[in-house]
């Protein structure tokens, strides 16, 4: 794995996606070279809108999810689709406006828009069949885990499950690991010094997964001459970021928090979070206008109430803010005055309710919303403080995800289903800690993308 912006992306992903766009802007270099006679006079005339989509397509590419590597059956067809079309609708139109830029003495700048066009629309439909091919070439990462306990057993697992490039070698019990929760054929005996093992066996990482870490069971000394050696070492911790894009609380201690790197909430970074929040927000409402005046009707029509649904949340630090979204429940769903879970299948929800809940709709008048400062565009979900007060008392760390301002779409909100258990909350904190320690606007438009692939698909809806 290696992190572009805080946000770890897989090594054989990022090869292919570079080498795909060589092959594109040499397709656009050579016709611009065809047009005008000569590389010499292409360079000059069109370096910058080359190096100019270059960036734009790497930032799209490598937000889009395209080149991930997933385990066979994983991801569905559909969603491939909806990532493939996502790309599409953002890059074709930027390809015919950069090359449209191409100076008036350039006569056949149409051609250049259409062959640019093209190979981007053979790129992405390229991609999505190596993604769901099973003859696709995969390159592997061979794994030493050092632990035989529960711990160990569960980053086993979590490979196993989400990274296809990643084979385990096997399993190195710690001095104080004397029951291995690990098969016996897995577990492996040194010989000679963890280093030397780690060499014979070609390890490329050490995952540290030590259930019991009490004194003498870290051999500090032997993991450092294998970093040393160019094996990388990753602690517990790092490995679930890393893998899943969550911070696991049941292994988590305060001082990787405070010591490690991230969590950072700086002038700067705020600042382009709001610029960023206003312009989208501001897009969307006039984009969405008219499909917010036609739900706005539909509710109207079929039941008695307002059209806007208003209830309180907990925001930034905590504080309170009444968040705006279109009504999907009957006027009396909790005529009672006790808060409850939104469930799937919920009785209370009205026939439009069930379409716009389906698609999203129902969120959209959040986007006043971040107009007013209250929400960000992407965040942790706000929740009620009701709710609040009870996740926090029940799980550890829950009070962190409230040092960011909560999003209309989140990071916990494409990775997990729709919950609305305390067990779902505690999933949804992990991914929700992982955007807080990593969030940048790079992660922002890896959110938006994956929102809209969610959309199209309806995953997740209840």
């Amino acid at each position: 794995m290696i992190r572009i912006f805080n946000h770890y992306i897989h090594r054989a992903a990022l090869r292919s996606m570079l080498l795909d766009m060589a092959m594109l802007l040499v397709v656009a270099v050579g016709v611009i070279s065809l047009q005008v006679g000569s590389l010499n006079q292409a360079v000059p005339m069109a370096g910058t809108h080359v190096v100019s989509f270059a960036a734009c397509l790497f930032l799209v590419s490598s937000a889009s999810g395209l080149y991930e590597s997933t385990p066979a059956g994983s991801l569905s067809l559909s969603r491939s689709c909806g990532r493939a079309l996502v790309v599409l609708l953002v890059t074709l139109p930027l390809a015919y406006a950069i090359f449209g830029l191409l100076p008036t003495s350039f006569a056949e700048r149409t051609v250049v828009q259409l062959s640019v066009m093209a190979g981007v629309s053979a790129m992405i439909f390229r991609r999505v069949y190596v993604s769901h091919s099973s003859n696709a070439p995969r390159t592997s990462t061979r794994i030493l885990i050092f632990g035989a306990g529960p711990a160990a057993k569960i980053v086993g697992a979590t490979l196993k499950a989400a990274d296809p490039t990643a084979t385990i070698v096997g399993y190195v019990p710690g001095t104080n690991e004397t029951e291995p929760a690990v098969s016996a054929s897995e577990v492996l005996a040194l010989r000679g010094s963890l280093s030397e093992t780690a060499t014979r066996l070609r390890v490329d990482e050490i995952v540290v997964a030590l259930t019991e870490r009490r004194a003498g069971s870290m051999p500090l000394r032997h993991l450092l001459d294998c970093k040393l050696s160019g094996i990388k070492v990753y602690d517990l911790n790092t490995h679930f970021e890393k893998t899943l894009g969550q911070i696991r609380v049941d292994y988590l201690n305060a001082g990787w928090l405070i010591f490690g790197d991230g969590f950072n909430q700086g002038a700067w970074r705020t600042f382009v979070k709001r610029v960023f929040d206003i312009f989208s927000a501001i897009t969307l409402i006039i984009v969405s206008a008219p499909v917010m005046a036609l739900t706005a009707l539909c509710i109207k029509l079929e039941s008695r109430g307002s059209v806007f649904y208003r209830q309180e949340r907990s925001g930034l630090n905590g504080v309170g803010f009444q968040v705006i979204k279109f009504r999907s429940m009957r006027s009396d769903a909790e005529e009672d005055g006790k808060p409850r879970w939104a469930a799937a299948n919920d009785s209370r929800v009205t026939r439009i309710g069930q379409i716009i809940r389906r698609v999203r709709i129902d969120e959209l008048p959040q986007l006043f919303n971040v107009l007013k400062g209250e929400m960000s565009l992407v965040g942790p979900r706000p929740e009620r403080p009701f709710f609040v007060q009870q996740l926090t008392q029940d799980i550890p760390f829950y009070a962190v995800r409230h040092s960011v301002k909560p999003g209309v779409t989140g990071w916990a909100q494409v990775r997990y289903h729709y919950g609305s258990t305390v067990e779902d909350s505690l999933e949804k904190l992990q991914y929700d800690l992982y955007y807080v320690k990593n969030h940048t606007l790079f992660l922002d438009l890896v959110v938006l993308m994956e929102t809209v692939g969610v959309v199209l698909t309806g995953k997740g809806a209840r």
